[in-house]
């Protein structure tokens, strides 16, 4: 453990919606006093790599209000602005998607439950993944990979990596060995973050190629918030997981180990009622407004309990 009191903050996958949500709690947690941006560690995956990147460059009060901006339509330009420093324009209407993932969302369901089934272990699984992933047309496309570069790096308010340590997870595509990105890593942020994002196709940085880092240890990785003493998972999918429990992919399991470890840990899940705001929704970017205002009701209700146990 860490000779002073430190603390985690712990940002899963959900997609569109659950990155609408992660920085409604967020900020409903600010509201109420409570600012969990101040993290020693931040640990984003998937749609949490974004929401980690955006926090690391916006207040939470407003990425919040980006996040209540309606979006009508797919393909419609994001909020203008997140934040200090945000690009003005070319925010995807799906910022937490990669392109190859825009076909219907049950047939990218079948195509990785099909791969899950077949897999071994944990490892197999990520290694079929990446060669599934490798096999898809957009992995091969330089226009794809640009355009996709470029639709992160575009809802980001800032280029630079924070100052405050940030971890975003990812799986090498062609090795299936897990991978975590951080600001000594050599990788720019916005590429961190676009391949952390890739649920299709595999993204290409340098010579090696990379798909969502929800495959490294499931939806949340807590498990990289090991030595810390408080830690606080927001899990948009409520810490489901589609892959066996003798894997130990389950957040259950890690939060269990990051207990036996000394940690104290809270986990946040949505509420009942707005659960259908995720699963298969997650990509419905009409409903981000709906999901932040969920956040940030529940990060608001919350403040005061987990102002305790964080502070």
């Amino acid at each position: 453990m860490h000779t002073t009191p430190s603390s985690a903050l712990v940002l899963g996958g959900g997609g569109s919606t659950g990155n609408a949500w992660l920085l409604g709690v967020v900020a409903g947690l600010s509201d109420g006093g409570l600012d969990v941006t101040t993290a020693d560690l931040t640990v984003g995956t998937s749609a949490g790599a974004t929401a980690a990147a955006q926090l690391g460059g916006a207040a939470p009060a407003d990425l919040y209000a980006a996040a209540l901006v309606p979006v009508t339509r797919p393909g419609a330009p994001g909020p203008a602005r997140l934040g200090p420093g945000a690009p003005r324009s070319g925010a995807s209407a799906r910022p937490d998607v990669d392109p190859a993932a825009a076909r219907p969302v049950v047939d990218h369901m079948e195509r990785t439950r099909r791969i899950i089934e077949a897999a071994e272990d944990a490892a197999d699984m990520r290694r079929r993944m990446g060669a599934s992933a490798l096999a898809l047309p957009g992995t091969s496309d330089d226009a794809v990979q640009d355009r996709w570069r470029a639709t992160v790096a575009a809802r980001l308010p800032d280029q630079a990596w924070p100052e405050r340590t940030v971890l975003l997870t990812a799986v090498d595509a062609e090795t299936g060995e897990p991978v975590v990105f951080g600001r000594d890593s050599g990788v720019g942020l916005a590429d961190a973050v676009a391949a952390s994002c890739s649920s299709g196709f595999a993204y290409r940085i340098g010579e090696r190629r990379y798909i969502d880092g929800g495959y490294r240890a499931g939806a949340e990785n807590a498990d990289l918030a090991a030595g810390y003493d408080r830690v606080l998972v927001l899990s948009p999918f409520g810490g489901a997981t589609r892959t066996p429990s003798g894997w130990g992919l389950d957040l259950a399991s890690q939060v269990e180990d990051l207990r036996a470890g000394g940690s104290r840990v809270e986990t946040v899940f949505p509420e009942p009622d707005a659960e259908h705001l995720f699963g298969v929704n997650a990509m419905d970017v009409s409903q981000r407004p709906a999901a932040a205002r969920a956040g940030h009701d529940q990060g608001l209700a919350l403040a005061d309990r987990l102002g305790a146990f964080w502070r």
